[in-house]
């Protein structure tokens, strides 16, 4: 049976789910591609730091060289996060003629155009399912399944952290505060929750989905974006009295052949199917003239559900590929 080697950018959450899966569930990627993924080298430059897994030391490098520019390498697997150097390590490696597999909301959402664009130019491929909705395979139905739609409408929850405080907040009455302290400790938000609760994050995702339903790449920075902060008790007392919900929305529609798009608290009516997306779960709301209406829904984040996503696209190229 052929084996594909891969190299691992990364060893935190989604890298170690990632590792996790390709090596519990080796044997069922075999039975359904006909071939042998292995895991031949991971960067991991905080050798000190807790790991999801373990995994042999002789896999580890700190030098990422050892990964992009290593011949036997087919499939380079991005989970540093951040932009840089995430940016710049896809692209060498897409030069050096690797598929590259990302789950780097951040960096693609910067970067849309010379990622895709590196891809087609050295004939490998970009893929990204995991960068919008962790296990959620939005991004794998809008690009295959639903292409034959002009899309209308993509709507979301698409931050976790974000959905957890407005639930708590809602169905419990606590204050803001106290729910983040409360989701920090649970491993829901970030010690530093900036790019959550300000709507960062969502902002990103939301970038993707518009390149991928509108073809038109917007800068994350560019897109209007309000987080929850300013959410208050009154406001969510105010929306229930009036049957409806609060929740963080990332949209963006076409109206008159433009595209108009933003993130920010919204109300929704509770018969919503939005509405009723509780905690740390994450869902896409998607319209097309032909389809109609698809919610797409789902855990968002986390090691495993993340993880298998960015494994699904390890085996699509390794079936189309190899």
């Amino acid at each position: 049976m052929k084996t594909v080697k891969i190299g691992l950018l990364g060893l935190g959450n989604v890298g170690g789910g990632t590792y996790q899966i390709l090596t519990e569930n080796k044997e069922i990627i075999e039975k359904r591609t006909g071939l042998t993924p292995e895991v031949v080298k991971i960067l991991q430059r905080s050798r000190g730091k807790k790991r999801l897994v373990e995994v042999p030391d002789n896999l580890l490098t700190e030098d990422p060289d050892d990964i992009i520019k290593n011949p036997d390498i087919d499939i380079v697997v991005e989970m540093i996060g951040g932009i840089e150097p995430a940016t710049s390590f896809m692209v060498q490696a897409m030069k050096e003629g690797k598929h590259v597999v990302s789950a780097n909301k951040a960096a693609i959402a910067a970067n849309y155009r010379l990622l895709t664009n590196t891809a087609k130019e050295n004939g490998v491929e970009f893929l990204f399912e995991a960068s919008v909705a962790g296990g959620i395979p939005v991004l794998t139905a809008i690009q295959n399944p639903l292409q034959a739609n002009n899309f209308v409408e993509v709507m979301g929850i698409l931050n976790g952290t974000t959905n957890y405080i407005l639930t708590k907040m809602t169905e419990e009455g606590l204050p803001y505060d106290e729910v983040l302290k409360d989701a920090q400790a649970k491993g829901f938000a970030e010690a530093d929750p900036t790019a959550d609760v300000e709507g960062i994050d969502a902002a990103n995702k939301l970038s993707i989905l518009i390149a991928l339903c509108f073809g038109k790449h917007i800068d994350p920075t560019a897109i209007p974006t309000v987080g929850i902060t300013g959410v208050g008790a009154d406001d969510i007392k105010a929306a229930a009295e009036s049957g409806k919900k609060i929740k963080l929305i990332g949209k963006a529609s076409l109206r008159d052949g433009m595209v108009e798009y933003m993130v920010a608290p919204t109300l929704l009516d509770e018969k919503h199917p939005l509405a009723g997306v509780s905690n740390e779960f994450n869902a896409v709301y998607i319209t097309g003239d032909m389809v109609g209406e698809l919610m797409f829904y789902g855990r968002g984040a986390g090691p495993l559900p993340t993880g298998s996503a960015v494994c699904g696209d390890i085996l699509k190229i390794m079936k189309e590929k190899f």
